[in-house]
């Protein structure tokens, strides 16, 4: 708990060994409802998350740069929901709801690492859907498996730096008398406002990480995308726009749901004009995006829905099989 420090006899910083998450407000049936809400939705993101990693991995005709970058986006959305919702659920039967101060770092740090991963991935999967549209013939030598590998670890080397410098500026701030986070996690805005401390720097650092991130990321998205058009608009074949549209259509949901409540938050100076408003919109980007993110790829995409086929076909039959053995008929 928080242990008050006096300095000539008023009450100043206090030395936390934990916060508490004070998480959603509300009656019983209140915090009842959304927990009958929010378990459903992320056994739905592991389930479909899981499916696309298992799929993709499993698939030979998935075996390709797109397919690498989306499961890749799938294990990503995976964790990153799950460093918030397993907790955040628990808390709301508890009735102390409380977080060490290393667990609340811990969560923190992954939290913004995943987060800044994915929005670069994000920029990474528009590249490629540029190189493989706009360049075909080199598309095989430019987005060959080393590349891919490479501008993978790159976006996890941006998330991990993004996570080391936020962590590092946050909980190097001294708190004041209050240890409650109006928040379902601990992430910035919360925890800046429990600051007995000048937080100038760590609102403009993560205004100029956060908001950085974000354009450059918009900026390739764009960019590609500028390139993509152009090149659609070229073609002769009305099927071969059909495939094109289906594919980038759902990249383009994920990119527009992800950076819109992404920069509502992180990328303008102050954030959300409310607690309960940047709690509605972090439910957006931990929750509802991870579990649509598995239906927009699979919903709109042929080759993973003929897959997801296959994939079933092959298990009816080794389930026939087992059963034609145990009977003795083959």
């Amino acid at each position: 708990m928080a242990k008050p420090v006096h300095r000539n006899g008023n009450l100043s910083a206090v030395s936390l060994q934990g916060f508490v998450l004070v998480g959603f407000g509300g009656s019983a049936e209140t915090q009842a409802l959304l927990f009958a809400v929010f378990l459903p939705l992320y056994v739905l993101t592991i389930l479909g998350n899981l499916t696309m990693i298992t799929v993709i991995t499993l698939d030979a005709g998935l075996h390709s740069p797109m397919y690498f970058f989306l499961k890749n986006l799938s294990f990503v959305d995976l964790c990153l929901s799950s460093v918030i919702v397993p907790n955040a659920l628990a808390n709301i039967f508890s009735s102390s709801k409380v977080i060490s101060f290393e667990g609340c770092a811990t969560q923190f740090f992954f939290f913004s690492f995943l987060a800044a991963t994915e929005a670069v991935l994000l920029a990474v999967m528009a590249y490629d859907r540029f190189m493989a549209i706009c360049s075909p013939l080199r598309y095989s030598v430019n987005m060959c498996p080393t590349t891919c590998a490479h501008l993978v670890l790159g976006t996890f080397c941006v998330g991990c730096l993004n996570a080391i410098v936020q962590t590092s500026l946050t909980f190097q701030l001294p708190f004041c008398s209050s240890n409650h986070i109006d928040y379902f996690f601990c992430d910035v805005p919360p925890l800046i406002k429990l600051a007995c401390a000048d937080t100038t720097l760590n609102e403009l650092v993560m205004f100029g990480i956060c908001g950085f991130i974000i354009v450059c990321a918009v900026l390739v998205v764009i960019v590609s995308y500028g390139y993509i058009t152009v090149t659609i608009l070229r073609m002769q074949s009305g099927s071969g726009r059909h495939k094109i549209f289906s594919t980038c259509g759902s990249h383009m949901t994920a990119v527009s749901l992800f950076y819109g409540t992404g920069f509502a938050i992180y990328g303008q100076p102050g954030g959300m004009a409310s607690m309960e408003q940047g709690k509605l919109v972090s439910i957006i980007y931990t929750l509802v995006i991870p579990m649509f993110n598995p239906l927009i790829y699979s919903l709109r995409n042929k080759d993973v829905k003929d897959a997801l086929r296959r994939l079933g076909q092959r298990h009816s039959l080794v389930k026939k099989s087992g059963w034609c053995q145990h009977q003795g008929l083959c």
